[in-house]
Formats: C-alpha cells, sequence, structure tokens
C-alpha cells in the first residue's frame, strides 16, 4: 500500500514536470542587460551606522529617510540633540562637550546629516587615533567610536566618563579581511 503511494506520487511529479517543459512557447527572450527604467525612490539612508536608528524618532523615520542630506541638519538637529541629551548622562550639564570638543547642539547639527565625510588628501577613517570621521575603512569600529562620542564626555577617548556605555566589546571582526578586492572575507 505505501509502495503503490510512493509510485503514484512519483507519477503525478513526472506529468508535472513532462507538462510545464512541454509546451509551445518557443519565443524565449533573455535580458540584454539591467533595465533602469521606472521610478526610484530614497527609501533608507545610512552613512553612519546606528546614528539614524537611534536618534530619529519612530514617527519621523520615513521623513528622515526621504529628506535630502544638505536640508537633514535643519530639519532634524533639535531632534537629534533631544535624544542626545535624554540618552547620554555625559551632556547632563549645558557646555558639557564630547571627545572632540562639541557641545550636544554641535554634534547632534553633525550627526543629523546623515553623510560619509571623505577625506580626499589625508587618512580615511572613522577613528584611529588622531582622525576623527573622516571617511569609514573596512577594520573601523565604527559603532565603539560612536559610543565614545556620545557616552564618553569630554575624555571619552581615553577615559570614559560612562565607560559601560562606551563600547560594544566586539573588538574583531569574525573573519579577517582580505588584502585585495572584494577585502570581505567569505561567508562562514
Amino acid at each position: 500500500m505505501k509502495f503503490n503511494r510512493i509510485k503514484t506520487i512519483a507519477l503525478a511529479i513526472t506529468i508535472a514536470l513532462m507538462a510545464f517543459n512541454c509546451n509551445n512557447d518557443d519565443n524565449i527572450t533573455v535580458p540584454t542587460g539591467p533595465d533602469f527604467t521606472g521610478t526610484y525612490i530614497q527609501e533608507d539612508q545610512m552613512a553612519r551606522p546606528a546614528v539614524g536608528t537611534v536618534f530619529v524618532s519612530s514617527g519621523s523615520k520615513d521623513s528622515f529617510n526621504v529628506t535630502t542630506p544638505s536640508q537633514q541638519s535643519s530639519a532634524f538637529q533639535m531632534m537629534f540633540q533631544n535624544n542626545l541629551e535624554g540618552l547620554s548622562p555625559a551632556y547632563s550639564n549645558p557646555g558639557d562637550t564630547n571627545a572632540l570638543g562639541l557641545t550636544s547642539a554641535q554634534f547632534s547639527g553633525l550627526l543629523a546629516t546623515d553623510v560619509l565625510n571623505v577625506s580626499l588628501d589625508g587618512t580615511t577613517t572613522f577613528f584611529d587615533g588622531t582622525n576623527v570621521l573622516t571617511g569609514r575603512a573596512l577594520a573601523d569600529d565604527v559603532i565603539t567610536v560612536e559610543l565614545i562620542l556620545i557616552f564618553g564626555g569630554e575624555t571619552g577617548l581615553t577615559n570614559s566618563e560612562n565607560p559601560g556605555l562606551s563600547d560594544d566589546n566586539v573588538n574583531a571582526n569574525d573573519k579577517a579581511f582580505l588584502s585585495s578586492f572584494p577585502y570581505l572575507a567569505t561567508p562562514w
């Protein structure tokens, strides 16, 4: 009985495959290249990882993601500042600065413009001990740098005011980067 059921299922699959493969449609078109016709819209911005996720209030996410970066600071700086001051004890007193010497108003203005700065004539890095926000290299510990600038206070680069909040404790990639293109290691 079980063997007959298996034979019936196998026969049904064989007939379905034959019916699918035996059609009279000989007009096969092969794509010749990408098709860029149509209307495209911006869906998300993520030049600085996690910044928009943390500082843009939930009801404003879509608006932020479609706002031109040159208009983001004027539209969202105050929201960023309020959220920054609400999250970080490093900005609890007026005039407090972060490790870059920026007040909450100055730093939130910088963060609200979601662009990745690139130094064309210097070191490209998120932070290397000297250069800050001049680009981003694959090995840069972006999240820890952001945490230091948000929670670390004036001395955050050397001795954080809030050490439990100033490091994600992920100190290396799971696999070493390659020395040539595509630079990323193959997945597991």
